[in-house]
C-alpha cells in the first residue's frame, strides 16, 4: 500500500480536518501509524542534530511542530477503538500497543533531546518568555525527568521493556472486559422477569437479544457495578442475576483479568522503583496536584468513616422497610439496595425517579437542556451537520459557533450502547486546538444509553447527569485556547480534569434550565414545582451509599498501586487482596460493593486513571466550591460564563490549574461545600 492509497496519510478535505471514515478501513491503520512514527522520529532527529545552542524556538517549539500526522492518525484510530471495536479493530489495537509505547519512549527518553530541554530549563530565568512558553519549558522538563529520561542506558532498556509489556497488558484487560461483559449480559426468556421496566426498556432489551440472534430480553451491563434497572425491577431473582453477572465480570474463564491485573500491578511497581519511587501511586501523584499518595490516603480516610456510617444508617432504614412491607422479610442484599432505596425515596420525599423518565426525552435534554445552558452561559450555539461523515451511524455531529457567529469547533455525540463499544462514558478529541498548527477543536462525547427499537429515548436521571457531565469535558475541550499542542484542550493534571465536567452538572437542576428541558414527552408539561422541590430536598439522600461505593473503588486503586515492587510480587489472590483493602478502610460492607471491583476496573487497569481514581473526589472539592460561587454571583449569566471560560476552561493546560482556580475564585477551594453536599458534615 502506498501513501497515496491510504486515506489516513493524505490531508483531509473535510471541514476542521476530520477524517473521512467512509474511506478508512481497518487495514489502513497500521501502515499509517508506521509512516507517522517514522515521520515524527525524523522530525525529532532534526532537532537533536542541530549544533547551535539549545533555544526555545529550535527545541521546544520545534518539538511542538512534530507529530502532526501521528496525532491525526492516533485520534482517528482511538476514537474508533473505544466506540466501535470490531474484531478487526481489536486486532489492530493489540498489534499497535507495544509499537506505540516504543515510539513514545524513543522520544521521551531521548538523551540528546533531554539534554537540550534541560539546558533551556536551567537557563529559563535568563530570557524573557511568555507565560505559556515558560510553563512549557517547566512541564516538558518535569515530564521527561519523571518518565526516566535521566536514567542510564541499562535502566532505560528495562524501562522500555516494561512500558511495552504494560501497553500490551492494558489492551488485553480492556479486550477481556468487553468480551466478558458481552458474554455475561443477562438474558431473560419472558418479559415478566423484567416487571417494572418501561416499555422502551423492554423494547431495547428485546432488540439487544435479537441482535445476538437470541430470543427474549437481554440487558447490556454498564461498566459500573449493578445496573440502572435494579431500581425498578420487582422480581428479586432477576435483580440478583443481574448483580451476580456484573460482579463476575472477568473473574474467571477465557476472559479472566486476574493474572493480567496482577502482572500490571507488579510491572507498574517495578517501573516505579526503577524511576526512584516507592510505589506506582507515589510515582503518579508526584506529578499531580495531590503531590503524594499520603495526601490522597488522608483525604480518602477522612471521608470514608462518615460515609460508611451514613451507609449503615441507610441500610438500617432499608431493612426496616423490608421487615414491615414484605410478607416474608429477608436480609437486605446488594441487589436489593437500589430497589428499596427508591421505595424509601418515594415514601420519605414522595419522589419516584423511575417515574420521571417521560420528562427526560433524550433529544430535548440535549437541545433544550445541555445546549441551552451552554448558550445562556457562554453565548455559543449549535447546528447539526448530518453532511459530515462519522465512524458510526449513531454518532451525530454539531458545529459550534461563538456568540459573534465565528466558528468554534465541532461536537460529536455518540449516545447509544452496542457490543463493540467499551463501557462507561467519556470525552475525547478528534482534532485538538492549536494556534501553532492553526487547528480548531473537534470533541466527542460517548455514552452507553440503551437504544429503543423504536420511538423516543427516555433517559434516567443518572443518564441525564452523565450527559451534562460529559458535555462539561466537551466544553473544556472546545474552549481551551493554547498556542502549543501540548497544552490543548483537557491536557491538564489528572486530578483536575474532572473539575469542569462536575461543575457542568449543576445546571441539571437549575430552575431556568430544568423548566426548559424537563417536559413530559406526551403533554409537554414541565415537572411540577412540588416534585422539583422534593428532588432538591432529597439531594443528600443515599449519599452514604454513593460516597461509600465511590471511595471503595478509589481505595482499591490506591491499595493496588501503593504496593512496593517486593510486596506486589507477593500478592497472588485478587479477591483476597481486594477484601483486605476494603476492610482496612472500613468499606467492606457487602451490601455496598465498590463502584468498580478490581477485574472490571477499566479506569485504572486499561484507562488513564491508574493511582488517580481519587481525582473525582479531589476535583469535587473545587466543583462544590465553584457551585457556591455561581450561586452567590447570580447563577446562569453571561458575565459568570465569561469569567469561568476565560480564567479556567480557556487556559487548557497552559497554566498551573490551582493557580488558574485561585485566579478565578480569588482564593483556594474550601472543602465545606463538598461535605455539605455529600451529607458528611457534623
Amino acid at each position: 500500500m502506498t501513501d497515496t492509497d491510504n486515506p489516513l496519510l493524505t490531508p483531509s478535505s473535510l471541514p476542521y480536518g476530520i477524517p473521512d471514515y467512509s474511506d478508512i478501513k481497518p487495514e489502513h491503520y497500521i501502515p499509517a501509524f508506521q509512516a507517522a512514527f517514522a515521520e515524527q522520529l525524523q522530525e525529532i532527529s532534526a532537532i537533536t542534530r542541530v549544533r547551535s545552542m539549545p533555544m526555545f524556538e529550535n527545541t521546544l517549539e520545534a518539538w511542538e511542530r512534530t507529530g502532526e500526522q501521528l496525532e491525526y492518525v492516533t485520534n482517528a484510530f482511538y476514537t474508533v477503538s473505544s466506540a466501535d471495536a470490531t474484531a478487526d479493530i481489536q486486532a489492530v489495537e493489540e498489534e499497535l500497543a507495544p509499537l506505540y509505547a516504543a515510539h513514545n519512549d524513543a522520544i521521551i527518553l531521548d538523551a540528546f533531546l533531554y539534554s537540550r530541554v534541560k539546558t533551556i530549563w536551567e537557563s529559563r530565568d535568563e530570557r524573557e518568555y511568555t507565560p505559556e512558553q515558560r510553563y512549557l519549558i517547566e512541564r516538558r522538563y518535569a515530564e521527561m525527568t519523571h518518565a526516566g529520561a535521566g536514567l542510564d542506558d541499562d535502566a532505560k532498556t528495562r524501562l522500555k521493556e516494561l512500558n511495552a509489556r504494560l501497553a500490551t497488558l492494558t489492551t488485553s484487560f480492556e479486550k477481556n472486559l468487553l468480551g466478558d461483559t458481552n458474554r455475561l449480559a443477562p438474558l431473560f426468556a419472558d418479559a415478566s422477569a423484567l416487571d417494572g421496566a418501561t416499555p422502551s426498556e423492554l423494547d431495547a432489551a428485546r432488540a439487544a437479544a435479537a441482535e445476538r440472534g437470541e430470543e427474549g430480553y437481554m440487558l447490556s451491563l454498564p461498566l459500573f457495578t449493578g445496573h440502572p434497572l435494579l431500581a425498578s425491577l420487582t422480581n428479586r431473582a432477576s435483580r440478583e442475576s443481574i448483580m451476580q453477572a456484573s460482579l463476575a465480570r472477568a473473574t474467571a474463564g477465557e476472559h479472566s483479568n486476574a493474572e493480567v491485573l496482577l502482572e500490571i500491578v507488579r510491572l507498574r511497581a517495578e517501573r516505579a522503583e526503577l524511576l526512584g519511587y516507592a510505589s506506582h501511586a507515589a510515582y503518579i501523584t508526584s506529578d499531580e496536584t495531590a503531590g503524594s499518595p499520603e495526601a490522597v490516603h488522608t483525604r480518602l480516610r477522612e471521608l470514608a468513616a462518615p460515609a460508611a456510617r451514613n451507609a449503615v444508617a441507610e441500610q438500617q432504614a432499608l431493612q426496616e422497610l423490608i421487615d414491615k412491607s414484605e410478607a416474608e422479610p429477608f436480609e437486605l442484599q446488594a441487589h436489593d439496595w437500589a430497589f428499596y432505596t427508591e421505595k424509601v425515596r418515594a415514601e420519605k420525599y414522595n419522589v419516584d425517579t423511575a417515574a420521571l423518565r417521560p420528562w427526560f426525552e433524550a433529544e430535548r435534554v440535549l437541545t433544550d437542556g445541555v445546549f441551552y445552558a451552554a448558550t445562556q452561559l457562554y453565548g455559543i450555539t449549535f447546528k447539526e451537520r448530518p453532511d459530515l461523515p462519522t465512524y458510526h451511524p449513531d454518532a451525530r455531529t454539531f458545529e459550534v459557533f461563538n456568540e459573534d457567529g465565528s466558528a468554534l469547533g465541532l461536537f460529536i455525540l455518540d449516545l447509544y450502547t452496542r457490543d463493540s463499544k467499551r463501557g462507561g462514558a467519556w470525552m475525547n478529541h478528534l482534532v485538538s486546538q492549536s494556534h501553532l498548527r492553526g487547528t480548531k477543536p473537534v470533541v466527542l462525547n460517548n455514552l452507553n444509553v440503551p437504544k429503543p427499537a423504536s420511538g423516543p429515548t427516555l433517559l434516567t436521571l443518572d443518564e441525564v447527569n452523565t450527559l451534562f457531565h460529559e458535555f462539561g469535558h466537551a466544553l473544556h475541550g472546545l474552549f481551551a485556547v493554547a498556542t502549543y499542542p501540548h497544552f490543548a484542550g483537557t491536557n491538564v493534571f489528572r486530578d483536575f480534569v474532572e473539575f469542569p465536567s462536575q461543575v457542568n452538572e449543576m445546571w441539571i437542576m437549575w430552575p431556568e434550565v430544568l423548566s426548559n428541558y424537563a417536559r413530559h414527552i406526551e403533554t409537554g408539561e414541565p415537572l411540577d414545582a412540588v416534585v422539583v422541590a422534593r428532588m432538591a430536598e432529597s439531594e443528600t439522600f443515599n449519599q452514604g451509599f454513593a460516597t461509600s461505593e465511590y471511595l471503595a473503588a478509589a481505595w482499591l486503586d490506591q491499595a493496588w498501586h501503593s504496593l512496593s515492587a517486593a510486596d506486589a510480587q507477593a500478592v497472588t489472590d485478587v479477591a483476597a487482596f481486594q477484601a483486605a483493602a476494603l476492610a482496612d478502610i472500613g468499606l467492606d460492607n457487602a451490601v455496598v460493593p465498590p463502584r468498580y471491583a478490581s477485574t472490571y476496573f477499566a479506569h485504572v487497569f486499561s484507562g488513564g486513571y491508574s493511582a488517580g481514581y481519587y481525582s473525582y473526589i479531589w476535583s469535587e472539592v473545587l466543583d462544590a466550591d465553584t457551585v457556591e460561587w455561581f450561586k452567590e454571583s447570580g447563577g446562569l449569566t453571561r458575565a459568570n460564563g465569561d469569567r469561568f471560560r476565560e480564567r479556567l476552561l480557556g487556559v487548557g493546560g497552559s497554566k498551573d490549574p490551582l493557580e488558574a482556580y485561585r485566579d478565578f475564585r480569588g482564593r483556594d477551594a474550601d472543602i465545606a461545600p463538598l461535605l455539605k453536599r455529600r451529607g458528611l458534615s457534623e
